[in-house]
């Protein structure tokens, strides 16, 4: 692996994982204080500074160890999460789902919004490579946190969705998994199954229909 290229791959990919983890924990910490819960605001988790959702083992040191043990073919990381009651919460079952949309929302929005700026960055004749190359890695960065973090298991958020949604028998059968859900979704990352029969579809279905959305703008702009 050529160091400089790593050093460029860094540059180019910074500022929208930074923003990426940031926009996405703050979201989880509003909505479940819109909610009743407190407890991230209490902990100073309700903030757009990346430093205090950053792990330096999760969000820095495996990502880059990876990237360079698998010449960028497997990259994989986390941030802290930020602390949610669900007790606390005026209705729990119901306001868990919102709570856990927050997040993945967040990072779709943000995925529409480094679109937007390729587009105007095209379309006004700026040719620098470096600032493309940055509007591209923040659209993927956005998308794959959007697809792994609603895969259906809990501790992910598309689990604590789907634990709101089932009738309380299931949902508490669900809920069980979660102590044990981070190692399910490692071996099924590893294993290549999220990938495969999850992330990529649903990236691409996404990524069309961000495409679809932003088409007026396409016709204003070109």
């Amino acid at each position: 692996m050529d160091f400089a290229q790593i050093i460029q791959t860094v540059a180019v990919y910074a500022i929208p994982v930074l923003f990426a983890i940031t926009v996405h924990e703050a979201a989880h910490g509003y909505a479940a204080r819109h909610y009743g819960d407190r407890t991230a605001e209490m902990m100073g988790r309700i903030t757009l500074n990346p430093i205090k959702h950053i792990d330096p083992f999760g969000t820095i040191l495996m990502p880059l160890l990876l990237y360079v043990a698998t010449s960028g073919a497997f990259l994989f990381g986390y941030a802290k999460p930020v602390p949610v009651n669900f007790s606390r919460l005026r209705n729990p079952k119901r306001d868990m789902i919102w709570v856990a949309l927050a997040g993945p929302g967040a990072n779709l929005v943000q995925a529409v919004a480094w679109t937007v700026l390729l587009y105007v960055l095209v379309a006004t004749g700026v040719t620098e490579d470096f600032f493309t190359r940055m509007c591209e890695a923040g659209l993927l960065v956005n998308l794959v946190m959007f697809a792994f973090n609603l895969f259906p298991l809990p501790p992910l958020d598309g689990g604590r969705i789907l634990v709101g949604v089932l009738p309380w028998k299931q949902a508490s059968m669900l809920s069980r998994v979660e102590p044990w859900g981070f190692f399910v979704v490692m071996a099924l990352v590893i294993t290549g199954v999220v990938s495969t029969l999850w992330m990529r579809p649903l990236m691409m279905l996404t990524s069309e229909a961000i495409e679809l959305l932003l088409t007026p703008l396409r016709l204003i702009l070109f």
